[in-house]
């Protein structure tokens, strides 16, 4: 079985990668508990919320499949004083089969007021990705030239934007956080391209509702567009009691559904932890997906 496992797995991941002399487009990393993390992939939200915070994640996909995708995220958000515009920073690693991708970005965002309730974030993204993909580390049956060489792209620039329109118990967004179609080739293969970052565009949302004194419910969903890929669609509800604990379902159609689960340990800091099941056929030989955030307000410039 574990032979089986490893043999299905390589095929897997070379699918997704290669595909005669040409890659499939690259997709970014994508969380359970993005509702926690949206600084990753908007812009806007930098510096949104009244105290400046710290928030890590790690996320291990399809575990039990050998190489699959593992993700680590840190980021930090304030807001300075009573000024209108927030900063923020990401550090981002992805590691999918042979393909490993470290990307560092800073952001930007600038608060209009436009009612008495909303403020608008206009946010403008910009960094840098080093990619690797570590070709000769396949085990292929029928070897090809392409697979000889690892291929090393140390600087990848990017720039994105984003609006946030938020008020106290609501959200909603819509950005691009990459906006440059970087050609990731190499040097020694004749081909139009090896592999490829496409453009993503998020449009997100959500609401807080306070059902009494002791209850309340939180909502938020997703959309994912990428031209070369299916669009993804998550929604999500968590139920919370005394705002210290919240428990919930994730379901993300036509690929997983899951359980999230969060507890205030102090007003400063929150943990989180959720569990994915995949719908698709790899649910045959994968345990799940576990992911892990934890979450500090940090205000180190206020």
């Amino acid at each position: 079985m574990r032979g089986l496992k490893a043999a299905i797995s390589a095929l897997v991941f070379t699918l997704v990668i290669f595909t005669g002399s040409k890659v499939f487009a690259q997709q970014d990393p994508m969380y359970t508990q993005y509702m926690d993390n949206l600084l990753i992939v908007n812009p806007g939200f930098a510096g949104s919320k009244p105290d400046a915070n710290a928030l890590l994640v790690s996320r291990n996909q399809w575990v039990s499949i050998p190489d699959a995708p593992v993700t680590y995220s840190f980021s930090y958000n304030t807001r300075f004083g009573e000024e209108n515009f927030g900063l923020g920073f990401s550090v981002l690693y992805d590691k999918i089969g042979p393909q490993k991708q470290t990307g560092i970005y800073f952001d930007y965002s600038y608060f209009l007021k436009v009612s008495d309730n909303y403020k608008l974030g206009m946010g403008l993204k910009g960094g840098v990705s080093f990619y690797r993909a570590a070709l000769t580390d396949l085990i292929t049956i029928d070897p090809d030239p392409i697979y000889t060489q690892d291929i090393y792209k140390n600087f990848l620039p990017n720039i994105g934007v984003g609006l946030y329109l938020y008020s106290d118990n609501s959200y909603f967004g819509l950005s691009v956080p990459k906006l440059i179609e970087n050609t990731i080739t190499r040097d020694d293969y004749q081909t139009e391209y090896v592999n490829k970052e496409e453009i993503h565009v998020y449009l997100m949302g959500g609401y807080n509702f306070k059902l009494n004194q002791d209850f309340g419910l939180k909502t938020s969903g997703m959309f994912r567009y990428i031209k070369s890929a299916p669009i993804s669609i998550q929604a999500t509800a968590l139920a919370g009691f005394r705002d210290r604990f919240w428990v919930g379902g994730m379901a993300r159609f036509g690929d997983a559904f899951g359980i999230v689960t969060q507890f205030q340990i102090t007003p400063k800091m929150l943990i989180g932890y959720s569990y994915d099941i995949t719908t698709s056929e790899l649910n045959v030989f994968s345990n799940g997906t576990h992911e892990i955030m934890f979450s500090y307000n940090l205000n180190l410039f206020n």
